[in-house]
């Protein structure tokens, strides 16, 4: 993995190349004041200050001195400007002069550089750029380095990232800021967390329910639950071929959290932290759980399997009872739950629930202020009747099909009850077409919209 402070160097002691960010008119003005001989070389090369287009402006003896760079549009990406590190000539680089959202840009431009690569060995792009002097280095480090580890974890392939390997590294984290860590497994998780057992019962790699715990017991309980289901097949009710290429990444709401739990514990907040995952990888086997089947729920609920393949909400509602139990004073859970999001909201914006109205705002807010969109969705009531069966409490899929992202998080809600803030997070994890700051693969949702909105709630005033 690579290292956002390498790419974001405080201090360098090459010399940077400049930046300068214009628009036309800019262009034209700057035109007007320089030599024949750069007007001729910016004519020759046709250089129109086109957004994100750029021009090399040589020195007498033949060395680069600076490039002049098309300013993006005011609709454009904030990672836009950052997305040059991956398109300029290897280097230093610095921007100069003022611009809007200088945060962005810097993130951007480590995001950008993000390679998952590992069977090749490709090096990493050695492009850099001298960290602007009004954004807190620091910060900006620690989310890109957050991002990449996320990145890393759902990408990896599934015969190399089972719950042993997702159980490694949230033994690491917890580690590294001296996490109180457990894990329940065997007859202990069959008896404590029944369907956390009977999801990954078909799969030769156990299921486990990984707890960690870090904090002063006298702060304000913050508990995080990230759905962890290594890879889907469907179960009994298997996908098509399609369906299945991506499952690999279904254990994003648990690599998320992991990701958020990190930039918790590095900012120290005044928080009892508490991070839930339940382990598991939904295979096919004479031990699957089948279509019909009605389990107990530690809860005490009743739930009727309507499909083997809704299979992440069976497991986050055991790790929500238990957490549930201790009354935090915010509940959030992640996962990569439902196709309906993606229908309703496209894979770039992940729908969240929450009856918390203060929570709701800050999310919002901070989600657009820092280039990482949420969108809020309604726990409505009503539809509970989609998801009632008439033989036990709850059915796990539902009737129809009709506002499957909204029926899931209903259910969930039903294992919440003492929690004083709840919040669901129905996430991709996953970018399909490459933007700027964000390559085709594995990606962070919500982590850093969430840091800073927790940041915001529980920070004391300094």
């Amino acid at each position: 993995m690579i290292d956002a402070a390498q790419t974001l160097p405080a201090k360098s002691a090459q010399k940077p190349v400049a930046l300068i960010v214009m628009d036309a008119k800019t262009l034209a003005s700057r035109l007007k004041a320089t030599d024949s001989p750069t007007r001729t070389n910016i004519a020759a090369q046709g250089f129109a200050a086109k957004p994100l287009s750029f021009v090399a402006l040589p020195t007498a003896s033949g060395e680069i001195a600076e490039y002049w760079v098309g300013a993006p549009s005011a609709a454009a990406d904030p990672f836009s400007l950052g997305s040059l590190s991956s398109k300029l000539p290897e280097g230093h680089y610095v921007f100069e002069g003022e611009f809007s959202n200088p945060d962005a840009v810097a993130l951007g431009w480590c995001l950008e550089l993000y390679k998952y690569d590992p069977f090749r060995k490709l090096e990493a792009r050695k492009t850099t750029l001298q960290c602007p002097p009004s954004i807190d280095r620091d910060e900006v480090i620690a989310i890109a380095n957050a991002t990449y580890h996320v990145r890393d974890m759902i990408n990896a392939p599934a015969n190399l990232f089972g719950p042993d390997e997702l159980e490694a590294e949230a033994r690491s984290v917890a580690k590294k800021f001296g996490a109180k860590f457990n894990v329940t497994k065997g007859k202990t998780l069959e008896k404590q967390f029944p369907l956390v057992h009977i999801v990954g019962a078909a799969s030769p790699r156990a299921p486990r329910l990984i707890d960690f715990t870090w904090g002063k017991p006298g702060h304000p309980k913050l508990t995080l639950v990230g759905k962890g289901v290594c890879f889907d097949t469907g179960g009994l009710d298997i996908k098509p071929s399609s369906s299945m290429l991506l499952m690999k990444k279904d254990m994003g709401g648990a690599a998320n959290v992991l990701g958020l739990a990190q930039l918790i514990m590095r900012a120290k907040l005044p928080v009892r932290l508490r991070v839930l995952i339940p382990a598991v990888e939904n295979s096919i086997a004479g031990a699957a759980f089948r279509p019909g089947d009605v389990f107990k729920t530690r809860k005490g609920l009743t739930v009727e399997i309507g499909n083997t393949d809704a299979e992440g909400r069976l497991i986050l509602c055991e790790a929500l009872a238990l957490a549930d139990e201790e009354s935090p004073d915010v509940l959030i859970d992640m996962a990569t739950l439902t196709g309906a999001a993606r229908v309703a909201l496209g894979p770039d914006l992940p729908p969240f629930f929450t009856d918390d109205e203060k929570l709701s705002e800050s999310l919002a807010r901070n989600g657009l202020a820092i280039n990482d969109p949420l969108w809020r969705l309604p726990l409505w009531t009503p539809y509970y009747s989609l998801i009632e069966t008439p033989i036990a409490d709850l059915n796990n899929a539902g009737q129809g099909g009709y506002a499957g992202s909204i029926t899931a998080a209903l259910f969930l809600k039903r294992f919440v009850d003492k929690a004083k803030a709840y919040a669901h997070f129905d996430i991709f994890g996953w970018t399909p077409t490459a933007k700027p700051g964000r390559p085709k693969g594995g990606e962070a949702q919500a982590m850093h919209a969430l840091f800073v909105t927790l940041r915001e709630r529980f920070q004391k005033p300094a």
